[in-house]
């Protein structure tokens, strides 16, 4: 079955949050602690791993360990020559660990950067430049979708999405792709754009899906799924945290149970239409596994788009 013929796609969970739960020698990270996407290099074995365990408890998508993978953040760790080759690696390990399992699928993770056009931290040109090599690099590895994810700033947004629609045009390149915004707790983007300026704005692009992930967990999403139910015409994606993080013993955690968090996901497909889930920071694989095992048979509600 293709990517797009699936009622339900379930993504994998946390990236960052369960690399730090593994014990990770000192030289995995070869003097770049904190750049998770360097472990595609030099402890491939770690993101095999985790790619694997979300792939067992039923994810159907895994995101490459390439969220920070563009040169801008990459110049970061003295890394921005080796865009090309980490994009390339991070593929060919989801590749791995979805090989031999039917109807699984490997999504070119492109992140927000860390640094935002709109309060003036890059040019634009400098960014779209940086976006196109990563982006390049994701497709001639042979992803099975993009995913611009954790937007912040609807400039950057739209940066990357001019960026990215370019190169698969000049490629001649067909895949979906599927855009990730994060609303904050005070129900805005970090730059202020609430989710009716995110649908104005992006509705002239040709995506898969139109969605949120990150800040916080699925009960603060709760209104703008809603929104998007009834005004974003394409697939809903809901890509939450296990819930607002706690700081317990000068340690953050994040308290949703895995129950917790199917539930609420099964609200969202049964009631506002969302076909696209999966789980942002501190979600493990038992999250994953008990939202696949809710959402077994279920069929995403029809909506009805104003």
């Amino acid at each position: 079955m293709a990517f797009s013929d699936h009622p339900i796609l379930i993504f994998d969970g946390a990236c960052g949050t369960n690399l730090q739960q593994m014990e990770i020698p000192d030289e995995a990270w070869a003097g770049c602690e904190g750049c998770n996407e360097v472990l595609n290099l030099h402890g491939p074995e770690f993101i095999v791993r985790l790619h694997s365990e979300m792939l067992d408890a039923g994810a159907m998508v895994v995101e490459t360990d390439t969220f920070g993978a563009s040169s801008v953040v990459l110049a970061e760790y003295g890394l921005q020559d080796k865009v090309k080759q980490l994009n390339r690696l991070a593929v060919e390990h989801a590749r791995t660990a979805i090989a031999g399992r039917a109807d699984r699928y490997v999504a070119g993770s492109v992140g927000p950067g860390t640094k935002l056009p709109s309060l003036g931290h890059i040019e634009v040109a400098e960014l779209a430049v940086s976006i196109r090599e990563q982006v390049e690099a994701l497709l001639e590895a042979g992803v099975d979708c993009l995913i611009i994810e954790t937007c912040q700033d609807l400039l950057q947004t739209k940066t990357a999405l001019v960026s990215a629609f370019e190169v698969l045009a000049a490629g001649k390149i067909e895949i979906p792709v599927l855009v990730s915004v994060t609303i904050e707790q005070q129900g805005t983007m970090l730059v202020g754009s609430d989710i009716g300026a995110v649908v104005a704005t992006l509705e002239p692009f040709e995506l898969f899906s139109l969605g949120l992930n990150c800040a916080t967990g699925p009960q603060d999403m709760a209104s703008h799924v809603r929104y998007l139910s009834r005004n974003w015409p394409a697939r809903i994606s809901c890509i939450p945290n296990q819930g607002l993080p706690e700081v317990v013993d000068g340690r953050t955690v994040y308290p949703l149970s895995p129950s917790a968090f199917a539930e609420q996901m099964h609200r969202f497909v049964t009631e506002e239409g969302v076909s696209i889930v999966g789980g942002c920071c501190g979600t493990s694989p038992d999250h994953i596994r008990a939202l696949a095992e809710k959402l077994a048979g279920v069929t995403p509600k029809k909506r009805e788009v104003c």
